[in-house]
């Protein structure tokens, strides 16, 4: 990647100056995630990679209350796929795509092409449906069922900490996996609802915390969240930081997890984001951990801006249609993103189901008349998109021992009572188990 303040020679031909430019924007853009402010003071799965059905993982963190007394929130994640620390990677640089879009209503529309470009984890020239599409995939499967519950959540619009129970996101995706359309998620609401308050969620640098191991990053989020203003940064127990932040099995030796956070808190001093960090006994058999502030602290990432039309998630589908650039970027401006979005994913699945020979004159003019026309109210997606529609949409069901699991876990959060309102007549996903529960 080229340095932006690097000389070279630009060709006088208006093709090498557009390449040239576009390698210079690539080359300053800011990669940036989204954090919410709870989530962030834990881990969410265990740090070892899990593909454990039905996993449960408890942990806890320590808050103030509006009478600044010191609290300690429980905290149960029910995976029923299992989670990866890798996961969060594309939930939060998920959650920072949807808000930086012109129109923020808690969806995103896009293609895993443009959404993993974004992200920084591939380049423009990747091949596309590689080893990168599958994990993201995968990824997402697994997000898509996670529960968590929270005994005091801090919610932002409120200014105080509640009880919660929510997932993280659904998704819509072709069934096939070389189709070229987008793919949509969808976020729980109460979840990005506490993402989207303001002072609710935290950005992040995602270029350095791509290049970290996962508990390093755990340990970032944590750190940019206290650190933010210029007073000292907080003593932590180290069991407490290497089991309920870092994600370190509670079975581990004392010895050993002081080895494990040694070797984090170097690869965060080596990034400059804290210095001095020592592990100090206190007393026989417990330890605390010591860091103050690293340049990086002094220097964090300014907010960043709206997606531009030039770079919109909705332009791959229009010139995979036909469009040139100038007229697609035309069509974003012009109408509602959930209509060119919407109307794109129509043309682009008749395209692959029926063939270029299905438009009477062709794609594009299809796209263009059904716009306008959608635009006035007078036209409608057809039936058959509907119904192909419905059979993509996920409805992963939990097995019986997963049904149980996330009962119990209902009971000890909440209480008796309303966790025996929890009916089992007919087979749910664990996320509108959940939401039947907090609406009773």
């Amino acid at each position: 990647m080229l340095n932006p303040s690097s000389k070279f020679v630009i060709s006088k031909c208006g093709r090498g100056v557009l390449i040239a430019l576009s390698v210079l924007k690539q080359a300053t853009k800011r990669r940036v995630g989204v954090g919410q402010l709870s989530l962030v003071e834990h881990s969410l799965c265990p740090l070892a990679a899990s593909n454990t059905e039905n996993l449960v993982h408890a942990v806890e963190y320590h808050y103030s209350n509006a009478k600044r007394q010191r609290k300690t929130a429980k905290v149960r994640i029910f995976a029923p796929l299992g989670l990866s620390a890798v996961d969060e990677l594309y939930l939060w640089g998920l959650l920072n795509l949807t808000l930086a879009q012109p129109t923020v209503d808690g969806s995103l529309t896009a293609t895993p092409h443009w959404c993993l470009r974004q992200m920084g984890i591939i380049d423009p020239g990747s091949r596309r449906g590689g080893r990168q599409y599958q994990q993201f995939a995968q990824a997402l499967e697994r997000l898509s069922v996670v529960n968590y519950l929270s005994d005091a959540c801090y919610d932002a619009t409120r200014g105080e900490y509640r009880k919660v129970s929510f997932g993280f996101l659904s998704y819509s995706l072709p069934v096939d996996p070389k189709s070229s359309r987008s793919w949509t998620i969808n976020w729980d609401s109460t979840f990005f609802d506490l993402i989207h308050a303001t002072g609710g969620g935290m950005r992040f640098d995602l270029s350095l915390y791509r290049s970290l191991d996962a508990a390093s990053r755990r340990f970032l989020l944590f750190i940019l969240k206290v650190g933010y203003r210029k007073g000292r940064l907080p003593v932590l127990d180290l069991r407490h930081l290497a089991v309920d932040l870092l994600g370190l099995s509670n079975r581990l030796a004392i010895h050993d997890m002081k080895v494990k956070v040694a070797r984090t808190l170097k690869r965060l001093q080596d990034a400059e984001v804290i210095a001095s960090s020592s592990i100090k006994r206190m007393e026989p058999g417990r330890f605390s951990v010591t860091f103050e502030r690293g340049e990086y602290l002094n220097r964090l990432p300014d907010q960043i801006n709206r997606i531009s039309v030039q770079d919109s998630p909705m332009l791959e589908g229009l010139l995979a249609v036909g469009f040139e650039n100038p007229a697609a970027v035309r069509l974003i401006k012009l109408y509602p993103s959930k209509l060119v979005a919407q109307w794109t994913d129509i043309t682009q699945a008749a395209i692959e189901q029926f063939g270029p020979q299905h438009f009477r004159v062709s794609p594009m003019a299809f796209l263009t008349d059904s716009l306008k026309q959608a635009s006035k109210g007078v036209r409608t997606p057809p039936d058959w998109w509907q119904d192909a529609k419905r059979k993509e949409q996920r409805t992963q069901q939990p097995t019986e021992a997963g049904k149980q699991v996330l009962s119990k876990l209902l009971h000890e959060v909440f209480g008796p009572e309303r966790s025996a309102s929890l009916s089992s007549d007919k087979p749910e996903r664990a996320a509108d188990l959940l939401k039947k529960f907090v609406e009773t």
